[in-house]
């Protein structure tokens, strides 16, 4: 069976950190690996009162999606892409992940779509709940 690689969006990890059956078949798929930006790692490393079970929690969901830092590559598309898109509300650590998912070829799985939708250098790609997907 090929492989098929794809970018999480920090929503997809604190949906399945919540429990939501989607999330949970997603990283269970067999054949598919996920990746996530490391803004998205510090995205929910920050969030204010976590417990310590939590802080566990992350960890762990983390040994299973492979981490990419931010390099000078990314971070410099991630400028690009603020430039160009400087009339869309395309906030930093957004054209970060973007500019991740464009520089590392992976499609991007998230449910907040209207934060990528206008970036015509990522794909952003459909998973199987659909009544999760916003905007």
């Amino acid at each position: 069976m090929e492989r098929v690689s794809y970018l999480v969006d920090t929503d997809v990890l604190i949906d399945w950190l919540q429990g939501r059956p989607w999330a949970k078949a997603l990283l269970q798929t067999e054949g598919v690996r996920l990746y996530c930006s490391s803004v998205t790692r510090k995205e929910l490393f920050d969030k204010p009162g976590l417990s310590d079970t939590e802080r566990r929690n992350i960890r762990r969901l983390l040994q299973a999606v492979r981490v990419l830092t931010v390099d000078a590559v990314v971070a410099s598309a991630a400028s690009e892409l603020l430039q160009k898109y400087s009339d869309q509300p395309l906030r930093v650590p957004d054209a970060l992940i973007a500019a991740t998912a464009w520089k590392k070829h992976l499609p991007l799985i998230t449910r907040n779509r209207k934060h990528y939708l206008f970036i015509a250098e990522i794909t952003l790609a459909s998973w199987n709940d659909p009544t999760s997907m916003t905007g």
